[in-house]
C-alpha cells in the first residue's frame, strides 16, 4: 500500500469511499453525501495543521484517514481526533492498520500529544483496529447519536502520540 497526502484529485474517490457510510449504516452520523463541491469546501476550511492521507493499492485510492481538532479551543490543540474510512472491499486486509498507523506517525512528528477516536457502536472491526494501534477505551457515551431511526452509543478511545508536553499551539 502506498500512503500519501491527499490532493484535490482524490475527492471523487474519497467521496465514493466515505459516502457508503451514510447509507443504511451508523458508522458516521453525517446524513448528507459529499459531492465535489461540499468536499472542496471541507478541504478549504481545514486548518494547515490538519493531516489528510490516502492509501493506494494498485494505483487506486482504497482508504482515507485524517485528523481534526478535538475541540476548537486553543488549549486542546495538542489533541487530535482521528478518522479512517476504507473501501468496503479492502476491509480485513491490513490496510487500515497501515493507513491509520501512518497518520499516527505523522501526528507524532507534528508534536501532537494525544490522538482520540470516537467509534459508533457496535463496530468490532474499528474498535479492534484502534486497540491494535495502541488506543485504549476511555468510556462509552450512551445514545449520543441518532441515525436510521434509533439512538447509537459511541466509544471514546485515546492514544498517546508523544510525551513532549510542549503545549503545542498554546499562548
Amino acid at each position: 500500500m502506498l500512503i500519501r497526502d491527499a490532493t484535490r484529485s482524490d475527492f471523487g474517490r474519497i467521496n465514493e469511499i466515505y459516502n457508503w457510510t451514510l447509507v443504511d449504516n451508523h458508522v458516521s452520523f453525517d446524513t448528507e453525501p459529499f459531492d465535489l463541491e461540499s468536499r472542496s469546501a471541507w478541504w478549504d476550511d481545514r486548518h494547515p495543521d490538519l493531516t489528510c492521507l490516502v492509501g493506494e493499492d494498485d494505483g487506486t485510492v482504497v482508504g482515507v484517514t485524517y485528523s481534526t481538532f478535538y475541540r476548537p479551543k486553543l488549549g486542546y490543540r495538542s489533541t487530535m481526533e482521528t478518522t479512517i474510512v476504507l473501501d468496503d472491499a479492502c476491509r480485513g486486509k491490513g490496510f487500515g492498520t497501515v493507513l491509520l498507523g501512518a497518520l499516527l506517525d505523522r501526528l507524532t512528528e507534528q508534536g501532537v500529544h494525544l490522538a482520540v477516536a470516537i467509534v459508533a457502536l457496535p463496530n468490532d472491526a474499528s474498535v479492534s483496529l484502534h486497540r491494535k494501534l495502541g488506543y485504549s477505551e476511555v468510556g462509552i457515551l450512551h445514545e449520543v447519536g441518532t441515525k436510521l431511526g434509533q439512538y447509537w452509543d459511541t466509544m471514546l478511545l485515546e492514544r498517546r502520540c508523544g510525551s513532549d508536553p510542549s503545549l503545542r499551539g498554546s499562548t
